[in-house]
Parts: structure tokens; C-alpha cells; sequence
């Protein structure tokens, strides 16, 4: 695994990391999943997030027992995602993967149709990414 980028291998092991704290929590919440779970993705399909949310949701789909859907809701810097998820129902069969485009979107919008502090409740970090900015 070594022959891997950093990123690379950070998301692997947060990916492990996801999937063995899931599954303690799976096995004592007997009555859940019982249908499949729905992940909504800000973000186009075949970009790192989609790409990150397809694997993390196959291995925690072996590890339950569930199907995880990924719903690719990409625009408007994640408001889009994010409205959507906050209508569902908080029955915990609608996820969002959250970046910090959803951070960025509160300080560029006077009004958004959710509060990211108090109607998303975090479950797991997924991965982080190094980002520079580079000058001549």
C-alpha cells in the first residue's frame, strides 16, 4: 500500500476506520438499516468525492447488509445536496456527504434553505486533502 499517494492511502485508512465503527453500531441496531440508505453527493459522478462515496459505501454495504445509493446532486455550491437532505426524513436512511463547499456556501449566500450547524448531525470524517496555493 505504500505505492499509494498520501490522500490515497488517508482515505483507506479512514475508510477502515468507517467501517469498523459501523459495525458494532450495525449489530446493535437490529431494526436498522432495514431499507436501503441513500448518500447524497454535492458533487458530480466520477470526481474524488463521488469516487470516495462509492467506496465507502460498497464496504459499509457488505458490512450491513444494505445497499447504499449514491444520489449525485451536484450545483450552487452544495445548497442543492444539502436542501434536499434536510427535507428528508430524519430517519437516518438519507445521508450527505458534506465538504467545505457547504462552509464556503454560508459566507456567499445571505440566506440558505438549511442551518449546516443545526440541521446535519455528523457521523464520520471520511478523508481530508491537502490543498495549497502556489505562486510564481
Amino acid at each position: 500500500m505504500n505505492h499509494l499517494p498520501l490522500s490515497r492511502r488517508r482515505a483507506l485508512g479512514l475508510l477502515g476506520t468507517a467501517a469498523a465503527i459501523a459495525t458494532p453500531w450495525a449489530q446493535a441496531q437490529s431494526k436498522w438499516p432495514s431499507k436501503p440508505i441513500r448518500l447524497v453527493v454535492p458533487f458530480g459522478a466520477g470526481g474524488v468525492a463521488d469516487l470516495t462515496a462509492r467506496a465507502v459505501g460498497q464496504k459499509l454495504s457488505e458490512q450491513m447488509g444494505q445497499s447504499f445509493i449514491i444520489d449525485n446532486r451536484p450545483g450552487a455550491g452544495g445548497v442543492t445536496a444539502g436542501s434536499l437532505v434536510a427535507q428528508a426524513e430524519p430517519d437516518g436512511y438519507t445521508l450527505l456527504l458534506m465538504s467545505n463547499g457547504t462552509a464556503v456556501s454560508e459566507g456567499l449566500f445571505n440566506k440558505l434553505p438549511f442551518n449546516s450547524e443545526k440541521d446535519f448531525a455528523p457521523i464520520s470524517l471520511l478523508g481530508t486533502f491537502d490543498l495549497g496555493v502556489v505562486v510564481p
